[in-house]
């Protein structure tokens, strides 16, 4: 049995040790926010964070989480710093076809933790781990800048 911590919840589950995360995720709990991209750690569509660090599930066997604190898209959607996002995502027009957006949302979170006030830099390096089809990512920088200036002060993540 492994055992750990998803979204607040205490998981055991007998799944073979080589199961990736990203598929116990999507396929036994039902957590389709976490989208399977280039299931190579490329794309970050699958981010997820593990211990409060941002981590591409579709790299990661369950055999390595025992113990660990696992938040998906919905573990977060209910915090102010997701409503922030949300909104300031939406003024700025960051979501297009909003496959990639969970993904952007949870690097744009731990960006945000540890560059509350990040430059434009930071914010592209930042979310360089994501890829977006569809914005050019002007748009996703601009919703990033937005929400650092709305959020000021709750980006610290517990």
């Amino acid at each position: 049995m492994i055992t750990f911590t998803l979204n607040g919840r205490t998981i055991e589950t007998d799944a073979p040790a080589t199961t990736r995360l990203l598929d116990l995720i999507r396929d036994e709990f039902e957590l389709i926010g976490t989208k399977e991209g280039c299931g190579e750690g490329e794309c970050g569509a699958c981010s997820i964070f593990v211990n409060n660090l941002l981590q591409n599930s579709c790299l990661i066997p369950i055999g390595s989480i025992e113990g660990a604190d696992i938040q998906t898209i919905e573990g977060i959607m209910e915090t102010e710093q997701f409503k922030i996002l949300d909104e300031c995502y939406s003024i700025a027009g960051g979501v297009q076809c909003g496959y990639c957006i969970p993904g952007m949302v949870m690097a744009s979170a731990a960006l945000l933790s540890k560059h509350p006030h990040p430059s434009e830099e930071e914010i592209r390096e930042g979310i360089s781990g994501n890829l977006c089809r569809c914005t050019g990512y002007n748009m996703i920088v601009d919703a990033i800048n937005l929400a650092a200036k709305k959020g000021d002060g709750i980006w610290q993540r517990k």
